[in-house]
């Protein structure tokens, strides 16, 4: 991973206090809003160039983890999330729609790092990550049309029209522009720099403009680290003890056992926060908690992973 990769959550959190700070003191705000659209749709043109389509069978190269992976990530966190969600933020239906957004996308990049700190199977946790992928932009419109239709907060044909269409343009974008490139070395490399190369940029700004578009209503909302904390904290809890369980039962070494738990723990993904940007334009609190929970999350999970770490030494030890 590259430094801006291993940096990205830290970044995107400097992106929206700039933005915050151009919106609060600045006219910028009112001219950044026309911005957001176009920078997103260029990031998902560098996320949807790079799905490795073609890869998708080594995902299941070990049937035993990858289908143990897909059950806990979408079927087991996404009600677990609602049910936290639910407890937790009812006081405020952006956040739990943010939350539930955070909890139903894995992580695509970070989890890979969390697990060579605990000598987990890093090949193995690597497979996973396409259909990983792209299966959190197939449920993704689901998951909200369902959760959120559910909880009233919005009509959920309507939320999943919005989310297909945020993500669908870019996506036969991409692939259109894939089969241009395809025999064409130059062009292919022209394409890989505008858009997969500079894709965080263009999320870093289309964070900064929309925080700076909402600069002064996103101010008076200094509570929310605090509404976040419990709930998201309580889901790293549940899901290590769960899927720890999980683990024992199924009886996978302490590699592997590790790689599930750092897969279905890590839910670091950009997809959620350009989707939530898109689709929700005049909701800025569905934004802001996608930007919290990873500056949650990151601690907890290099906590995690020397718990790991202790309890694989403390187990070679004992059978020395």
């Amino acid at each position: 991973m590259s430094w801006v990769e291993k940096l990205e959550p830290l970044l995107l959190a400097g992106a929206a206090m700039i933005g915050l700070f151009l919106g609060y003191f600045s006219p910028f705000g009112a001219y950044g809003v026309h911005l957001v659209q176009p920078l997103l749709i260029l990031m998902l043109l560098g996320i949807f160039w790079e799905i490795p389509l073609n890869e998708l069978r080594r995902s299941f190269a070990d049937l035993k983890f990858a289908s143990t992976s897909l059950v806990i990530n979408f079927i087991w966190t996404p009600c677990l999330g609602f049910i936290l969600a639910k407890i937790f933020l009812s006081s405020s239906p952006e956040l739990q729609i943010g939350y539930i957004m955070l909890l139903v996308t894995p992580c695509t990049d970070w989890y890979l790092i969390f697990t060579a700190m605990a000598k987990g199977n890093v090949p193995l946790s690597a497979s996973i990550l396409p259909i990983n992928l792209l299966l959190q932009l197939l449920l993704l419109p689901i998951y909200l049309g369902l959760f959120t239709g559910l909880s009233g907060q919005s009509d959920p044909l309507i939320l999943v029209f919005q989310i297909i269409t945020v993500l669908l343009v870019p996506l036969l974008a991409a692939r259109a522009l894939v089969r241009l490139a395809r025999d064409k070395p130059d062009l292919k490399a022209f394409f890989q720099k505008v858009f997969s190369g500079s894709r965080f940029w263009y999320l870093f700004l289309a964070v900064l403009c929309m925080f700076a578009s909402e600069g002064g209503a996103i101010v008076e909302e200094s509570d929310t680290f605090l509404l976040l904390l419990a709930p998201v904290l309580l889901f790293f809890f549940i899901n290590f003890i769960f899927v720890r369980g999980v683990a024992s039962a199924l009886e996978f070494n302490y590699q592997n056992s590790v790689s599930l738990n750092l897969t279905t723990l890590a839910r670091n993904s950009p997809v959620a926060l350009v989707v939530a940007i898109g689709a929700f334009p005049d909701r800025h609190l569905i934004a802001l908690a996608l930007i919290i929970g990873p500056l949650i999350e990151l601690p907890v999970l290099a906590l995690i992973a020397k718990i790991l770490l202790f309890m694989g030494n403390k187990k070679e030890n004992s059978l020395k």
